[in-house]
């Protein structure tokens, strides 16, 4: 859906520019460059390893839930019955704690992502500003979004700007 909306602005862009005047565009790989970046390979790393640790974290807990639960179903038959209520209730409040650890957990590490890529692509995005300046582009199109490709590829002066 988006890339048919980028289309479509495209494809009206040169309708209503074309009777203007002629503008230079060009298209470029954002998506190639943003991966090639070194800050961008910093954050997956970080990213990464803030993953691992709070995956081991609750995995510690699981297994140690796991292991209660284990060890309560080995000796069910010798609990009375307000035992095995009481057992039961607090595994039941034991799991939905552990759900809520993995929902915070994935929840930080989302806001973790959104603020580390943030100043990333502000560079790539000043990047490509100066590059379009320095060459004359009136318009710069990521070239995911074109099913026809032709004119200038500005992907390697921006890698260039960015010194990559």
């Amino acid at each position: 859906m988006k890339k048919l909306s980028v289309l479509f602005a495209a494809v009206m862009m040169f309708a209503t520019v074309g009777v203007a005047k002629a503008q230079k565009v060009a298209m470029m790989d954002y998506e190639a460059v943003l991966a090639v970046m070194p800050e961008t390979k910093k954050m997956t790393t970080d990213l990464e390893a803030f993953s691992k640790t709070k995956g081991d974290e609750i995995n510690k807990q699981a297994e140690a839930f796991q292991k209660d639960v284990q060890q309560y179903q080995a000796e069910v038959a010798k609990l009375t019955e307000a035992q095995r209520q009481t057992k039961e209730a607090d595994f039941q409040k034991r799991q939905q704690n552990l759900q809520a650890i993995q929902q915070t957990a994935q929840n930080d590490l989302a806001q973790k992502r959104d603020n580390a890529i943030k100043p990333i692509v502000e560079k790539l995005n000043k990047a490509v500003e100066k590059v379009a300046k320095a060459n004359g582009y009136d318009f710069i199109i990521d070239a995911q979004a074109l099913i026809y490709k032709g004119g200038p590829d500005a992907t390697p002066a921006v890698k260039k700007e960015l010194g990559l």
